[in-house]
């Protein structure tokens, strides 16, 4: 499927030059971010899998954009982008995937179990699916103690075919909850792609069995993001019960960096490639003078600085102490 940006009327908002800055910044902070992240895989300084974004990004930031600090956001286990969208600092992210004490969660998680109580981030979740239920039961929390918070879950293409999916989407839809699904459609479960996978590959008319709406968007153009998901969440905060939203996105790099990627061509990927949602993005801010190439150089400059600290402070954090192993593993009453 093509993504390619469209011209269309900005909201007033996404004229602002600090704005439009501000998502290039985080969009090419998450960018630089995995892209370290893979080289210390590499290294040997992150163990387990690690499972990257890259080509992602706008999707990641734009969807996060609109939320209020109070919302709550769940996601599967490709979340480093989200969650470093959504706020978390990126020392304590890096030293998450390193494993390490000072990590968001104190080097037990890893990079497939980042959260953060502070951001309302309910991490990664390494079941395929497993965590929508769970967004459906803080929803119905939120609708039974009547806050207008909303719940944002973030899933792939791969759990759509579930059965947790479908329970969760129609409880959702039966009560009327205060939830958006964010379907971040990269084309390919794990090693299997879309068509071979789905009876119906449009996940968004999935939202018609469980009665409520469903869209597809461009999820390489973060302002379409943002537009979007702003629309879904002040329609579910003001009552009208649940949304779908499938974002088509890539992914750059493999399923992990385990991956062979034996099932699609490289001209596949160099295809997507040339159309880099953090580059193109970019280039369109210069281009249309909302900002100077030396103004967004200067962001790439402070960016670089910011990764290069959050892998020197997860290397110099300590390991945890092996007496808390089994802190954690029940809630305290």
């Amino acid at each position: 499927m093509s993504v390619e940006r469209q011209e269309r009327t900005l909201l007033p908002h996404q004229k602002n030059k600090e704005h439009l800055l501000d998502l290039y910044r985080k969009m090419f902070l998450i960018r630089r971010f995995e892209e370290r992240a893979g080289q210390e895989y590499m290294r040997g300084k992150i163990a387990g899998f690690l499972h990257l974004a890259i080509g992602e990004e706008a999707a990641n930031v734009g969807m996060m954009v609109p939320l209020r600090p109070d919302d709550d956001v769940i996601s599967h286990y490709r979340s480093h982008g989200q969650a470093l969208a959504r706020g978390l600092e990126p020392g304590p992210v890096m030293a998450e995937l390193f494993g390490r004490a000072t990590g968001v969660s104190k080097g037990q998680g890893g990079s497939m179990h980042l959260a953060s109580k502070e951001h309302h981030f309910w991490g990664g979740h390494a079941i395929v699916g497993g965590h929508i239920p769970v967004a459906v039961g803080m929803a119905l929390a939120h609708q039974y103690t009547g806050s207008d918070r909303v719940v944002v879950c973030i899933f792939g293409d791969g759990s759509v075919n579930t059965g947790a999916f479908h329970e969760a989407m129609n409880l959702a839809g039966v009560w009327r909850l205060p939830v958006l699904f964010i379907a971040s459609n990269n084309l390919y479960g794990m090693g299997t792609a879309i068509d071979r996978s789905s009876a119906v590959t449009e996940i968004y008319k999935r939202a018609a069995a469980y009665n409520m709406p469903g869209k597809r968007i461009n999820g390489n153009d973060v302002l379409e993001v943002e537009a979007e998901v702003r629309d879904a969440v002040e329609r579910i905060r003001a009552g009208e019960g649940p949304r779908l939203i499938e974002a088509m996105t890539y992914r750059f790099s493999g399923h992990s960096l385990a991956d062979p990627e034996l099932y699609r061509s490289k001209e596949e990927v160099a295809e997507w490639r040339a159309r880099d949602p953090v580059f193109s993005f970019r280039d369109w801010v210069v281009a249309q003078g909302f900002a100077t190439e030396d103004e967004v150089s200067a962001i790439d400059a402070e960016v670089e600085q910011i990764v290069e600290d959050a892998v020197r402070f997860a290397e110099e954090s300590p390991e945890p102490d092996p007496s808390t192993l089994y802190d954690y593993v029940y809630s305290n009453p």
